[in-house]
């Protein structure tokens, strides 16, 4: 049901609080800051699956959008399905918000939002880590003369327990809540869980449970969230393609 305002007024979205690039809201975290966190590789400082990291990071904004109800679906002229945002349910994330309003005013493919939102996401969100504490700069200099910028784990003790949370889904298959699930099934479509595989054994049973989030069977708990579901594994399965289909 959509709500009558006054002047036919849209509600103003609840301010966030900036950080020092302006972009951030470091109040509880976004799904894409975990995804993220969980791409980060404390070893070598580097970040899994970069050559599809903008596709894996939109995905995660729209599914988040799909998670707070701000976007709905509507079929397209080709039975593909179309995303569009709910016009009185504006996200107050600066991020999340840029993606909404990319949907605002047309229903688009996931496919197009994938690729039109994803390419400007990593650098907001490692700024956003960084001010959180989850991750931290270290600068270093090469043969005394050259300057560089190193990412280090930081002491938040977010990641391990993002990552706890998600090995309980895929591992001991603990029923999910529907954002675990959603985290859990992007990070498997990403393509990167090999290299966790310290962390997340790589075994025929997880990867049994990673296909069933991935495709939407999520369990009882979030049997009130049917459309959000479906919502998610179409973008789940969008970026699935979207990586399959670049070179690595």
């Amino acid at each position: 049901m959509t709500t009558e305002h006054p002047d036919g007024a849209r509600p103003a979205p609840e301010t966030a609080p900036q950080t020092t690039d302006g972009a951030s809201a470091p109040g509880e975290p976004t799904l894409a800051e975990d995804l993220l966190l969980l791409l980060f590789q404390p070893g070598s400082g580097t970040i899994a699956g970069e050559g599809t990291l903008s596709y894996v990071l939109a995905g995660a904004v729209l599914a988040d959008l799909s998670l707070g109800e701000h976007v709905q679906t509507s079929p397209g002229r080709t039975g593909s399905l179309l995303v569009g945002a709910v016009r009185d349910r504006p996200p107050a994330d600066p991020l999340m918000r840029t993606s909404w309003e990319y949907v605002e005013d047309k229903p688009r493919g996931v496919q197009t939002v994938l690729a039109a939102t994803g390419p400007s996401l990593r650098q907001p969100l490692l700024d956003r880590l960084v001010d959180r504490g989850d991750l931290r700069r270290r600068t270093r200099k090469t043969l005394g003369l050259f300057t560089s910028s190193a990412l280090e784990e930081g002491d938040s003790g977010r990641r391990a327990k993002v990552l706890g949370e998600v090995r309980a889904v895929l591992v001991d298959r603990v029923e999910p809540t529907p954002r675990t699930a959603a985290l859990a099934a992007l990070l498997y479509g990403s393509g990167t869980m090999p290299q966790l595989d310290r962390d997340i054994p790589w075994t025929s049973p997880v990867i049994a449970r990673a296909e069933e989030l991935k495709d939407g069977s999520w369990g009882a708990e979030a049997s009130a969230k049917a459309v959000t579901r479906t919502i998610t594994a179409v973008i789940v399965n969008s970026v699935v393609a979207a990586a399959a289909a670049l070179p690595r």
